[in-house]
């Protein structure tokens, strides 16, 4: 029997790296997960993306049996399918972790409350090296929706707020933007000017993700012209999202795909989608 596990992605608000505190806004990107306890060997299958390492796959699938107290099977295979492109700032990880581990929890008969689910699958991404921060922030966006305030540091959810149904529109380069060439401490150094942004995050977070983009693009040199030109064009909010390089821009419902349009943003390297509200 083959049990299913699913997740949403999510867009910075404001990035945790300069001080641990961060925010994100769950968007309608998915992440799919099948598992059945089958085969002849633990077999991993990432389709969107078969060059990309299973070791934090693996790692959900083991951590995920020891939450709920079940040996892990010597067989069983796992495929995982995502809307999300990886290593481009929109929480691919995040998102995967959070399905793995809702698939075996659903093949086992297991339940665990939603947010210690998305702390588990924080831990596994540590294990497995793909955060700098711990990413909390992101995979509550991606598990629970809506707006979500986090310090990362403690694995707390400072503050929720849902969102209105709104266009979302992804400007995703095709190169890659791996955690280990970020500059960490040139970030980190950044956080005093964070701070305007991490204030009015949770009441106006779509000013505080075009704050946000432009200091995070402005350390990592990150070209932040297509956040700029959006917002010249009326765009109600835009930055780089994560560590990037991908550029979310927010605009009202049903705006999204004339928007992109008027841009000239590449059918190719563009993705639309939508705010999330709350869970």
């Amino acid at each position: 029997m083959t049990s299913l596990g699913r997740s949403n992605g999510s867009i910075t608000v404001i990035n945790a790296m300069p001080t641990g505190i961060g925010a994100t806004i769950g968007v309608a990107l998915e992440t799919r997960a099948e598992f059945s306890e089958t085969g002849s060997d633990r077999m991993v299958d990432i389709r969107s993306d078969g060059s990309e390492d299973t070791t934090m796959a693996r790692i959900c699938v083991r951590r995920a049996y020891e939450a709920a107290g079940i040996p892990e099977p010597e067989c069983w295979s796992l495929a995982t399918e995502s809307d999300i492109p990886v290593s481009r700032g929109l929480k691919s990880s995040s998102s995967a972790c959070n399905a793995i581990i809702r698939a075996v929890f659903d093949s086992v008969g297991f339940t665990m409350d939603e947010v210690d689910l998305i702390r588990l699958g924080v831990v596994c991404a540590r294990e497995a090296k793909v955060t700098v921060t711990g990413s909390f922030d992101d995979a509550c966006g991606c598990g629970l929706g809506g707006l979500v305030m986090t310090d990362n540091r403690r694995d707390e959810i400072l503050a929720r707020a849902p969102v209105e149904e709104l266009d979302v529109v992804i400007s995703v380069p095709r190169f890659k933007i791996r955690k280990g060439t970020l500059p960490v401490e040139k970030l980190r150094a950044a956080a005093g000017e964070m701070q305007a942004a991490i204030d009015i995050a949770m009441t106006d977070p779509f000013r505080a993700m075009t704050i946000n983009g432009a200091i995070i693009s402005g350390v990592q040199g990150v070209d932040n012209t297509v956040a700029d030109r959006a917002m010249s064009m009326g765009a109600l909010g835009a930055g780089l999202s994560g560590s990037g390089p991908a550029v979310a821009i927010v605009v009202p419902k049903g705006d999204g795909p004339s928007f992109a349009r008027d841009m000239g943003l590449a059918p190719e390297e563009t993705i639309l989608t939508r705010t999330r509200c709350e869970q």
